[in-house]
């Protein structure tokens, strides 16, 4: 075995190296044990892999006394909506979310959040670690039902965060790229509820992407292209689980992942002041927009439960990231496309005003973003060459190390799903960005290699 990370944020792995039938039942019957024989939503996103992972999961927590309600083919933040619905124990949905065709995984969570936080994680490990499972006899073992329209139910709380009617006259063309992944499920069918004539790139959620499934700007140059051809006025991509958005304007521009929440909050903050809350490795625009609505901001730590946990600290009506994930409470805890969509037609249609136009509005920054291959026992060393290199910035640690400068900063920190350090860094011009982002790397890599 070579190709397998598990953390509590989930398990990542290579099918047929690593990520085993054996192993999925085993991490399945963990969170069945912790459900206590309680419901649990099941869904997946569309990968070939994913029916033998699919019934691997479903064995474990049916031997585990669980209601399973399987929805086949959903997005993720879709199943967190469907576990508050239903009142359900928890959530196993199986995806690898932005990882190549060849990785497969499974999120498991308590309740609706999307991932489990570091004490139900612990725990959840715990009790795979011990393979203390809370296997049943014939006459406990769980059931299995499906529901009708489950993606209805998703779409009827995204409509109620906005006016329909003034994006419906507006009659926006939109160019979507589901990639073949679960997006194409739910994507479609709300735009059209919204008016749009929509143009559908990879819409059947088979899991053959078209493209590398990161919805980076390497990535999406048929996307920008689609839009100039047909003449759209925006196009939107999703990963393969529709968790994150990242959005090209009416000129075929990629204006990427970070103003796909910048986007969100200068329209929601304008109507609803309120807390926001992001997380570390997220552009200072955001920060730029809540101030400018006199808005409490605050960041978290790299990761979704990190950022949820702090939403509910400080009661935030909206928080994310900066990989394209909005987090609209009256939806549910999780990283939306669906809602960061709806948000950003709202605004096209209520400001009249075009994509790229509003965004050329916001203020202006370049982060850049670069990774390599790193063990995780080796973060503290960089992070500490780092620190002595930039003695002059202010750093805060705790989450790898970010350091910041009046007009500048630069995070180094482990990722939760891979085995990599990711390097961050943003400034006002592109050149900045990119030379502060390729110093960072290279003192990584020296340390890393020391």
């Amino acid at each position: 075995m070579t190709q397998r990370i598990l953390s509590i944020s989930g398990l990542r792995g290579v099918v047929g190296d690593g990520l085993d039938p054996e192993f999925l039942v085993n991490f399945a019957a963990a969170l069945g044990t912790m459900c206590d024989g309680g419901k649990i939503v099941l869904s997946r996103d569309g990968r070939a892999t994913g029916v033998m992972v699919k019934h691997a999961v479903t064995s474990a927590l049916l031997a585990t006394g669980c209601e399973v309600i399987d929805v086949d083919i959903a997005s993720t933040p879709t199943c967190g909506v469907l576990v508050t619905e239903l009142g359900a124990a928890g959530r196993n949905q199986n995806t690898a979310r932005h990882h190549t065709v060849r990785w497969h995984g499974v999120n498991q969570s308590l309740r609706a959040s999307s991932v489990n936080d570091e004490t139900a994680g612990a725990r959840l490990l715990s009790i795979l670690e011990g393979r203390s499972f809370a296997w049943q006899d014939h006459s406990h073992v769980g059931t299995i039902r499906q529901l009708d329209d489950p993606a209805g139910i998703h779409l009827g709380r995204v409509l109620k965060l906005i006016d329909v009617e003034p994006i419906r006259q507006r009659k926006l063309k939109v160019v979507l790229d589901c990639n073949h992944g679960s997006g194409g499920v739910l994507g479609p069918r709300l735009l059209e509820e919204l008016g749009c004539d929509v143009h559908v790139m990879g819409g059947t959620p088979d899991g053959q992407f078209a493209h590398t499934p990161e919805p980076l700007a390497e990535n999406l140059g048929g996307l920008c292209e689609e839009v100039r051809s047909r003449g759209a006025d925006i196009g939107f991509a999703q990963d393969p689980d529709a968790d994150r958005l990242a959005i090209v304007d009416d000129r075929g521009r990629y204006i990427g992942e970070e103003l796909t929440l910048a986007l969100c909050a200068d329209f929601i903050l304008a109507r609803t002041p309120g807390p926001i809350v992001v997380n570390g490795s997220t552009s200072r625009v955001t920060a730029d927009i809540a101030a400018k609505y006199g808005c409490a901001f605050h960041r978290s730590k790299v990761g979704e439960a990190h950022v949820v946990a702090k939403m509910y600290e400080v009661g935030a009506i909206i928080g994310g990231a900066g990989n394209g994930g909005d987090i609209e409470p009256k939806v549910v805890f999780v990283r939306d496309s669906f809602a960061g969509m709806a948000y950003v037609l709202a605004g096209l249609a209520e400001r009249k005003t075009t994509a790229s136009a509003w965004a050329d509005s916001l203020p202006q920054y370049t982060i850049v973003k670069d990774k390599i291959t790193c063990a995780r026992e080796m973060v503290d060393r960089a992070c500490a060459a780092l620190k002595t290199k930039y003695a002059d910035a202010e750093a805060t640690e705790g989450d790898g190390l970010r350091l910041d400068w009046p007009d500048r900063w630069v995070q180094v920190r482990a990722s939760n799903t891979e085995p990599i350090v990711r390097i961050i860094a943003e400034a006002p011009e592109q050149s900045a960005g990119e030379a502060l982002c390729a110093e960072a790397k290279e003192i990584v890599r020296g340390a890393v290699a020391s």
